[in-house]
């Protein structure tokens, strides 16, 4: 069983959207990624830090998923990330109105011992120096990197972000913050120049409108699901970062190919956690619902014509 390393936040979230809003729940990037992953038979750890705030419940579900936590560090007398947002009408758009670093400040990331070979490592949106710390950890060179990161670090951090790009293998970034890296309007030029920062791979999600790899000169879009509701985003990209480095670390297989099938995986897992507020909807799905909506995916993308 190949292992995957995740490494990202495990925090506190208290969301508003035009469906209603929520005190403080489960949150953060490797608790989707986590959560995600664990419909494919990989063998995961989550490499993070919490305050101890962070109830021993939540702890109990990652490793009720089979998830590693043993490079969870909990901070005595600390507290646990906090972030609070609010969403636009078209749920595309939001406002942070907290973020509180709180333990996240001084975080140090350790990788336990027995995954400092891991065969696939997913980067969460963390400081490009913390993970690039992460990479300096590992004993064997992994199989695939895979770095998520955002437009905050493109502001404040940009350096330190070019370094790690160097060395990883995917970037999976939003249209906007790719088109902010490259300087491209274009997402195919973007993607292009992007390329040449590092990443043999680059992912670039739309939201609802899909998502795109790009890989030399070949391109594949998979697009979102249509869905009658959608009551939180939060953790949808995180979500498919999951689904997408799980099926990567099941199949063993890091061709564009089976990327192509990853990118897929990644969107049907998102398409799940968007239908309820926080973790809810992750926490209660079972795979014979992630099954029965890739019959959907399939029957939404296949068609036969007559060339």
């Amino acid at each position: 069983m190949s292992k995957l390393l995740i490494v990202g936040t495990v925090a506190f979230d208290a969301i508003e959207t035009p469906f209603g809003k929520t005190d403080k729940i489960l949150g953060g990037a490797a608790t989707y990624i986590g959560l995600s992953a664990s419909f494919f038979n990989v063998d995961s750890a989550i490499v993070s830090v919490v305050g101890e705030d962070f109830p021993q419940e939540h702890l109990d579900l990652l490793t009720s998923r089979n998830i590693n936590i043993d490079g969870i560090e909990i901070v005595k007398g600390g507290k646990t990330f906090f972030w609070s947002g609010k969403y636009h009408n078209d749920m595309n758009s939001r406002d942070t109105l907290v973020t509180e670093l709180n333990v996240l400040a001084d975080f140090n990331p350790v990788v336990p011992q027995n995954y400092k070979d891991a065969e696939v490592v997913m980067l969460g949106n963390l400081h490009p120096i913390v993970q690039s710390s992460v990479l300096n950890q590992m004993t064997v060179k992994p199989k695939l990197v895979v770095l998520d990161t955002m437009n905050f670090w493109m502001d404040c951090a940009l350096p330190e972000l070019l370094d790690v790009m160097k060395r990883v293998d995917v970037i999976t970034i939003n249209d906007e913050e790719a088109r902010q890296l490259s300087g491209e309007y274009s997402l195919v030029k973007a993607a292009a120049k992007i390329h040449t920062m590092g990443p043999k791979y680059v992912v670039i999600k739309k939201g609802e409108h899909g998502a795109l790899i790009f890989h030399n000169k070949d391109v594949f879009f998979a697009p979102a699901l249509p869905l009658e509701e959608v009551f939180d985003p939060t953790g949808a990209g995180d979500t498919f970062a999951g689904g997408f480095s799980g099926y990567i670390a099941q199949s063993e297989d890091t061709s564009f190919e089976s990327m192509k099938n990853a990118i897929i995986h990644g969107s049907n897992l998102a398409s799940f956690c968007v239908e309820k507020f926080g973790t809810e909807r992750m926490e209660n799905l079972n795979k014979e619902d992630v099954y029965a909506r890739l019959q959907q995916f399939k029957s939404l993308t296949q068609f036969d014509i007559k060339l």
